[in-house]
Formats: structure tokens, sequence, C-alpha cells
């Protein structure tokens, strides 16, 4: 018995029919804010059928969601992927100044992340601190949002005191401080450095604690100003 030849075309041209129109649905979800599922197939072209099967695959993804009146909205992964368009670019220029200060006053590197999906965080910006025993570079890197102290910070895990430690959280031997950097309301992303365990005292985490809320704030009012 022989078996029929697959063709691979066909199915490479079909996958990439299925990833556009998803595509031009999201697209729709996002311009509107919030769409029916008629005018969402309607404005990508396709029929109800065909747009609520994928609508529910991009729901799946938390892409899309859908409320308690049937309305399709943007979900927490594109409001998560926006940010971190946007965080590559103008939160890293926004931010090298005051880690440059950061590492100045602390002598320890400082890092910048965000908000990344899967309750995760991802380390965008570092710079270097001048001891001689430092911290190596962890940008690209993500990280679980309870494992951590950026993690905490972004999401919104400050006390009172405004900051968050974590010790042999990400790595052993090695404690985090971080504070929130806040647009309006909303934590935008964590400013925080990173110490090798054995420099780290009380009177230390609260010296470069204060340090990280003063540039935070400074920022905060910036952004504010703007």
């Amino acid at each position: 018995m022989k078996t029929a030849p697959v063709d691979i075309s066909t199915k490479a041209d079909n996958t990439t029919r299925t990833a556009e129109r998803a595509l031009t649905l999201l697209s729709v979800v996002c311009e509107r804010g919030t769409v029916t599922l008629g005018d969402a197939a309607k404005a990508a072209g396709l029929s109800p059928s065909t747009a609520l099967r994928l609508l529910r695959t991009l729901e799946s993804t938390a892409f899309v969601r859908r409320d308690d009146t049937g309305m399709y909205r943007p979900g927490t992964a594109i409001v998560q992927l926006g940010v971190l368009a946007l965080s590559q670019e103008s939160l890293v220029a926004l931010c090298r100044d005051p880690m440059n200060r950061v590492v100045e006053q602390t002598g320890e590197s400082a890092y910048l992340s965000v908000s990344a999906p899967g309750r995760q965080g991802l380390y965008i910006a570092i710079v270097e601190g001048t001891h001689s025993v430092r911290h190596a570079n962890w940008v690209g890197r993500r990280f679980l949002v309870d494992s951590s102290a950026s993690g905490r910070v972004l999401d919104g895990g400050t006390d009172a005191s405004g900051y968050c430690v974590v010790s042999d959280g990400v790595e052993q031997d090695v404690t985090a401080i971080a504070v929130p950097i806040r647009v309006g309301d909303s934590v935008v992303g964590a400013l925080s450095v990173v110490v090798p365990s054995y420099r780290v005292t009380p009177d230390t985490i609260q010296r470069m604690a204060q340090v990280l809320l003063a540039e935070s704030r400074a920022l905060y009012r910036t952004d504010a100003s703007d």
C-alpha cells in the first residue's frame, strides 16, 4: 500500500495564512480597544466562525480577553509585549544616567528589568559595578517573579519601605535590592543593585536602598513633568 505524498508547501501556506488572519484579528482588537465578534470578523475580512476559532486561540494565550459582556479586549500578554518593546529604547535611555549614579554611589552593578509574559521578569540593561569582584551580565536573562527582588517589585510586592531585598534568589551568594519605576500609578520597571552577599550588612542594604529610591523617585517626577 502506497502512502500519498505530503505537500509540505501547502501546509506551510496554510500555516502562514492562519498566522496572518490571527495577527489581523489581534490588530483589530488592539486598535479598537473593545470589539464584538461580528465587528472583528468584518474588519478582518473573515467569517464569524473563523474569527471565533482564532479569537479563542488568542484568548487561550492571553493575547486577547473576553469580558463579561462578550466584548474582546487586548489581553495581558500583548500589553506585556508592548511594554517590552518600548522598554528596549525609551526606558533604557531614561534610566541610563540614574543607573550610572547608582553605580557611582554604591560601587555595585545596577540593573534595569521589566515584566515578561508568564509571571517572569527580564533584565534589559546593566551598568557594571566598580569593585574588582562584581556581578557579571544578566541582560537578556528571564527570572521568576517570586524568586527575585526585581520580580517582587514588578509584581507590586513592596512594603512601606518602598523596596525589596532577596538573597540567594536568582543565584546563590547574591543579594539583590530593588525599587519600582513608576509611570503614573503603574510599575513599568525595576531598578536594582546586585551584590555579592559577603559584602551585605543591614547598614549597606539601607544605604543602597535609599540611593535607589532617590533615583527612582526622580524618574517619577521627571515623567510626571513631561
